[in-house]
């Protein structure tokens, strides 16, 4: 027995250093011989010690998987796919300290979760639903990648991603030309759910380890510990890992892997942001389906190479200058790409980018592509040079962090641009107004100001050249139609400093712009998606007297921002709602239509406006919050009362 325990030490020491560490001590038939004396010991004992390497042999073909459940649920991660998400995210996190921030690859592959006891691995599960998956445990044991014995004595759980190589599955495609698998995330998932461990050993799937999901003794205080701890047991994980102070570090973050994400062996999707410290997830809490605390930034799949011939830039609506470069034609996303954005000087500079490099870009969302980085840097590139000055109207430029700003309000083209984003198809949609026709409206009709578009009458487009008929009563149409527009539209429209549209949904729970200018800043800081500096921005912009009068020429003008009529009367009427907690018989957002139809109106997050809190299962520090404000609080049962359906 003595010999058997001392086999399975030195070889899975070994199977460590070859399957985790890619670094290999000895050659496959010093290996093979150890392994063939400690089977032939199992044969003539009859015993097989629970970390026996001998166990990872693919068995015998199972009848179908059984259901466990997990000992602490396993959360799926909510999602960004712009930076405006991605920072409201932030925003929430930021109103429970200053937390660090980890950043990681997020790979394609299949969630499975291994537990231990006793230092000793029980099993292998899938995710599932999150509180129960399927045992695949005699899949997983045809995995090298993860120990058999730890030294951790409590009761652990880990969590990972089941994946294939690239390299691995073009090899068995090769092999297997017949029957060749699509894609390496489908090949994982049939992998691991497959009833033959034999076949899933054919297809050499690995697990990356990323999460301690439950730990019965003296658990992790970060992530950056869990990590730790997982590389110290022998888990197998994945080299990058980033650990972050700031929204912008978390951004570079970010690029760096939209980069290097195309020179690796390993399908990847995005990146995942986590809160750092445990002291602040358990703050933040959960939701019905997701961790507030982590979110994930997936990549747009549409990108490709091409070079930078000439970089130019581009005033905005807030004076921002944006580096803009002029790139060799590629097609991208079924359209010809001649330019791409670089965001700002300190982006530029920090992608190494020159004219003359040659570049990654990504188009999403049909907006111009954005350059994600060089990817070799060309002999006699010419780097940019900052601007002193701006290069539309000659002001002096400020600098600010990494982005430079025209000083000049009266800037034009900084005019065209605000007005431009008033227009636009998810502020107040009025539909026509290019940027090209405003440029032109402001040039030769002398439109400055938003209003100044509602002054606007057939007379006024008489001489300016393409403007036949029928297009003018397009877009005098499309104006009138404008006079009445969600609030939540209006307030993004109006370009208030760090107002995107989640801010705006929030803000226009208050029901009208006069009511959102009587904020404080306690009351604007106490919603979940406005911080500290977007605050001081709304209330800058109300207390600018040519920001009041403005808005006093769009009222005047016919300009009527509405939020959705409630029932008068209903059981709700009056009523200013906020939903925690999970629901059995509805979904949350069925409750708040429900609620909204009967005359309430419902807030994403608690404050002195609040009147009801309806709280279900697992209700968070929501119900905290309403408890020390004194807010009533009714369950599931009261609001089906409330709606007539019980």
């Amino acid at each position: 027995m003595d010999r058997m325990q001392e086999l399975c030490e030195i070889l899975n020491r070994w199977a460590y250093e070859y399957y985790v560490l890619d670094d290999p001590s000895v050659p496959d038939r010093e290996y093979d011989r150890l392994y063939d004396e400690l089977r032939e010991l199992e044969r003539e004992t009859g015993t097989i010690l629970p970390e026996s390497p001998t166990r990872r042999v693919g068995g015998d073909p199972i009848k179908g998987f059984e259901r466990h459940t997990h000992i602490s649920r396993l959360y799926s991660l909510d999602k960004a796919v712009t930076e405006d998400e991605l920072s409201a995210f932030f925003t929430r996190v930021e109103k429970h300290g200053s937390p660090s921030y980890t950043v990681e690859y997020k790979f394609d592959g299949l969630t499975v979760c291994l537990t231990y006891a006793g230092g000793k691995f029980v099993r292998a599960t899938t995710r599932g639903n999150g509180v129960e998956g399927e045992d695949v445990t005699a899949q997983a044991l045809t995995v090298k990648s993860f120990p058999l014995k730890i030294s951790y004595q409590g009761t652990l759980e880990v969590r990972g991603e089941a994946i294939i190589r690239l390299s691995a599955l073009e090899k068995y495609n090769e092999a297997h030309p017949e029957e060749p698998l699509k894609n390496a995330r489908n090949a994982a998932a049939g992998a691991i759910r497959n009833l033959d461990p034999k076949v899933t050993a054919t297809r050499n799937p690995e697990i990356l380890f990323y999460d301690v999901n439950y730990m019965s003794e003296t658990p992790v205080s970060s992530q950056e510990e869990g990590m730790a701890f997982l590389r110290r047991e022998g888990f197998k994980t994945y080299p990058y890992f980033k650990v972050c102070h700031s929204f912008d570090e978390v951004m570079e973050a970010i690029d760096e892997i939209e980069i290097e994400r195309k020179k690796i062996d390993v399908l990847t999707d995005g990146a995942v942001v986590k809160v750092n410290e445990e002291s602040v997830r358990r703050e933040m809490g959960y939701t019905d389906k997701f961790p507030r605390w982590a979110i994930a930034f997936k990549f747009e799949a549409e990108e490709a190479e091409t070079t930078v011939r000439r970089v130019f830039w581009q005033v905005g609506r807030t004076g921002k200058l944006t580096p803009l470069a002029e790139v060799d034609p590629v097609e991208l996303a079924g359209a010809t790409v001649k330019r791409a954005t670089l965001n700002n000087f300190g982006d530029l500079t920090r992608k190494h980018v020159k004219v003359g490099s040659k570049v990654l870009i990504r188009r999403s969302n049909e907006v111009i592509p954005e350059i994600l980085g060089a990817v070799t840097e060309e002999e006699g590139g010419v780097s940019v040079e900052k601007l002193t000055h701006c290069p539309a109207c000659g002001s002096p430029v400020a600098e600010v962090g990494a982005n430079l700003f025209c000083t000049n309000e009266e800037c034009p083209p900084r005019i065209v641009q605000k007005l431009t984003h008033y227009c636009s198809k998810n502020a107040m949609d009025i539909e026509g107004m290019s940027e090209q026709t405003l440029s032109l409206l402001y040039e030769q009709r002398g439109v400055k100001r938003f209003s100044d578009l509602y002054m606007l009458t057939e007379a006024s487009f008489e001489g300016l050249e393409g403007f036949k008929e029928k297009k003018i009563a397009n877009l005098l149409g499309a104006i009138e139609k404008s006079r009445n527009i969600p609030l939540d539209r209006f307030l993004y429209a109006i370009g208030i400093g760090g107002i995107g549209r989640v801010a705006a949904r929030d803000l226009a729970d208050f029901g009208s712009v006069e009511a959102i200018a009587a904020l404080s800043f306690e009351e604007l800081v106490a919603l979940e998606n406005i911080g500290e500096i977007t605050a001081n921005a709304i209330l800058n912009y109300f207390a600018n007297e040519a920001n009041r009068a403005e808005l006093a020429r769009l009222k005047e003008a016919g300009v009527r921002p509405f939020v959705k009529a409630r029932k008068e009367g209903g059981a709700f009427s009056g009523e200013t709602v906020v939903l925690t907690g999970s629901l059995s018989s509805m979904s949350r957002p069925e409750a708040q239509k429900l609620i909204e139809e009967a005359g309430g109106v419902c807030a994403s997050s608690v404050s002195s406006k609040v009147t009801l809190v309806v709280a279900g299962e697992k209700a968070g520090s929501k119900y905290d919050k309403a408890q020390k404000l004194g807010i009533p609080i009714v369950g599931e049962e009261e609001l089906l009362k409330r709606l007539g359906r019980k």
